[in-house]
């Protein structure tokens, strides 16, 4: 894995340094990862693992290593097969020497309450899986997560508000957000302007038509504008860091 600028290679620590929320952080930095193929699919055949390299899965891991909270859309979370955060995919020594707890909770945003109660994410979890949910969610489904052993947080009344989400993931001190999609919460996120940084990693592949982007759902009023922090390249793969540019003046 090599920094195009100046050209050499990166080592587990600057890498750590690169991807490091900031520190001092008294309101929920939102970091954003996706894979996306050349031409802006999301996914292949309904997932994104068609898409990804060793390089790429290592930047993914690094987010989950850094991150107080895993966010994911239930969508993405069925699709890919999620369970809980597991001591052998984290690296122990990073986040002991970075103050974090030993696993980070995974958060899963589901307005309907789709997540079954007895889903591997609420009942295999060591640390509580938290459930973003709305008002419309059947109040039996959430008495059903919490019985499991899950969190439920009413975030939203007809839907689920992003705003609310990070407020809630806030009051509970996690303040680091890795989220890892899908598409229709981060254009959640896009348009209620709460994402601080993005991580793409451009797929050296051509997919044609018919898959979903990055983004898809509730539209944007205004484009955000992204500076870009980082540009690593590994095998024809390229992880490129976006930060949330600063206004103007």
């Amino acid at each position: 894995m090599h920094l195009l600028v100046p050209g050499s290679a990166v080592d587990d620590r600057t890498l750590e340094e690169l991807y490091a929320y900031p520190s001092g952080l008294t309101t929920p930095y939102v970091q954003v990862n996706f894979v996306a193929s050349a031409d802006g699919a999301a996914t292949v055949s309904g997932r994104s693992r068609g898409l990804s390299s060793p390089a790429d899965k290592k930047v993914f891991a690094l987010g989950r290593d850094l991150a107080d909270v895993v966010l994911v859309g239930a969508g993405t979370a069925t699709a890919e097969g999620y369970g809980p955060v597991k001591h052998t995919e984290v690296r122990a020594e990073r986040r002991s020497r970075l103050g974090l707890p030993e696993l980070p909770p995974i958060a899963v945003v589901t307005g309907r309450g789709s997540i079954p109660p007895s889903s591997p994410l609420v009942t295999d979890a060591s640390v509580p899986t938290i459930m973003l949910t709305s008002e419309a969610s059947p109040e039996v489904w959430r008495k059903e997560i919490t019985d499991a052993g899950g969190e439920v947080v009413v975030a939203g009344e007809d839907r689920v508000d992003a705003s609310l989400v990070l407020s809630a993931l806030a009051e509970r001190g996690l303040l680091r957000v890795c989220c890892e999609g899908g598409p229709t919460l981060f254009a959640d996120l896009v348009a209620d302007g709460l994402v601080d940084q993005f991580c793409l990693t451009v797929s050296p592949m051509l997919t044609g038509a018919g898959a979903v982007r990055v983004t898809d759902g509730r539209p944007s009023s205004v484009p955000m504008d992204l500076s870009l922090e980082s540009v690593l390249s590994d095998e024809g793969f390229l992880m490129l860091r976006y930060r949330r540019a600063a206004p103007p003046g």
